[in-house]
């Protein structure tokens, strides 16, 4: 799969899906005083893209060390996101986090860790990474955009929900899981082909 800066932004947007987990982030930082949202939402979102980094990185070594294909990752990043698709479109897309009620703020888990960087965005990330290693400058900047425009999301959740009402929301949810699912098949039909002509 080949990927320009926007179509890499795209991609990672759909897989970190802020706009879908708006009903998860609400009640999360319903905890956070106001006035510190917005340094809550910055801190966590930079915490997630160091963790994303991390593993872009060092993608080619985790494969190695874990004696994994490229074509088998392919395969599998593919079939997690056909997952989280699915949710997206006919259910939960926050992975059983949708009820979830915060006491005190967050930090780290859960918006941090898995909501922003979970299994489906490591999983991207590597294959990215690992398919394509001369454009890892795009990669990184690509990351950087689509984690970014996820944390103001985070810290304007309340208002972008209150703004575009539920069923916007919804309905964007849904959209933004037919396109994955699309993206994800292609994954798979790429990894397969892969693996057979090699």
């Amino acid at each position: 799969m080949n990927h320009s800066l926007i179509s890499a932004v795209i991609l990672l947007i759909l897989v970190l899906d802020p706009f879908g987990s708006l009903p998860v982030y609400i009640p999360i930082m319903d905890a956070v005083p106001q006035k510190r949202r917005v340094f809550v939402a910055i801190r966590e979102s930079t915490l997630a893209f160091f963790i994303l980094l991390a593993f872009m990185l060092t993608g080619d070594g985790f494969l190695s060390v874990m004696h994994l294909s490229e074509q088998s990752l392919a395969v599998s990043g593919g079939f997690i996101l056909i997952i989280i698709a699915l949710r997206m479109v006919f259910g939960d897309a926050s992975g059983g986090l949708g009820d979830f009620k915060s006491i005190r703020e967050p930090f780290i888990i859960p918006l941090a860790i898995p909501l922003l960087a979970g299994p489906s965005a490591i999983a991207t990330v590597l294959l990215m990474a690992s398919n394509e290693r001369d454009n890892q400058k795009t990669w990184i900047i690509a990351l950087g955009l689509a984690v970014a425009i996820s944390g103001l999301v985070i810290g304007l959740a309340a208002q972008i929900r209150n703004l575009v009402g539920d069923a916007i929301v919804e309905a964007s949810q849904k959209l933004m899981g037919l396109v994955l699912a699309a993206i994800a098949t292609e994954m798979i039909l790429s990894g397969l082909k892969r693996f057979f002509l090699t």
